[in-house]
């Protein structure tokens, strides 16, 4: 159930505990794909997970701006500071567990609000105020995760597949051209390069082009495969 479309009512007859926790970034992926791509993917993802689940859980609106200051010499890039991120969705979640949704999945599709997610979830699992635990799609695809980039392959492919009208084809040479081979600028195992501008022409890095709609297909159908099984693995925790 998506909990912005249920009434109070519709809440409150609910008979579940378990809600999932759209996260993601507003920020540059590039020529070719919108600035929403993160939380669009990442809602894509708490949809289809919910759906490929066996029993109820709810599906809590969207956060769409999170850790991503990386991006800002990118027009139209948002971001918050990670404390102001933190914050946030340690109270969305808290709120979701005072009405009884205290066993969270918190669904990210953006690679800068990891750490700040771990931390977040650990913290009110300790706390006991919930429990919670971040899944992030792109992490849980098989093979296909090692060509994770940013606009790359696998976003545009997921994309291609679920907003496929908001992907610009007619720019994914244009993004290939000016797109970086990989993420940073690496010496010693460090990475110098604070800001994705520093090592990426137009903000995208790996091929978009090899990244197709049935791609696309498949990575949906693998990430909502994995989390419906955390769900399921979330559910029965502690409860054996």
């Amino acid at each position: 159930m998506r909990l912005s479309e249920a009434t109070w009512t519709d809440a409150a007859d609910l008979d579940t505990d378990l809600a999932v926790l759209p996260v993601g970034s507003t920020e540059q992926h590039g020529p070719h794909a919108p600035l929403g791509t993160d939380f669009l993917n990442a809602e894509s993802i708490a949809e289809a997970g919910a759906d490929a689940f066996d029993g109820d859980v709810v599906v809590a609106p969207t956060i769409p701006v999170g850790i991503a200051e990386e991006h800002r010499a990118f027009d139209g890039t948002l971001w918050v500071s990670p404390d102001t991120f933190r914050a946030y969705v340690r109270e969305t979640i808290e709120s979701l567990a005072f009405h009884g949704f205290d066993r969270v999945v918190v669904v990210n599709g953006h690679g800068g609000n990891v750490e700040a997610l771990a931390e977040v979830c650990r913290r009110l699992s300790r706390t006991g105020d919930a429990y919670a635990v971040a899944f992030t799609w792109f992490d849980a695809v098989g093979e296909h995760s090692k060509d994770m980039g940013h606009a790359g392959p696998l976003e545009t492919a997921l994309l291609r597949h679920t907003h496929p009208e908001l992907v610009r084809e007619d720019r994914i040479d244009e993004a290939r051209d000016g797109a970086a081979a990989r993420w940073g600028e690496w010496v010693s195992g460090v990475n110098l390069a604070h800001d994705s501008d520093e090592f990426t022409d137009n903000g995208v890095v790996g091929d978009p082009a090899d990244g197709d709609a049935a791609r696309g297909e498949e990575l949906a159908s693998l990430a909502a495969d994995a989390l419906a099984s955390l769900l399921d693995a979330v559910e029965a925790r502690g409860r054996e």
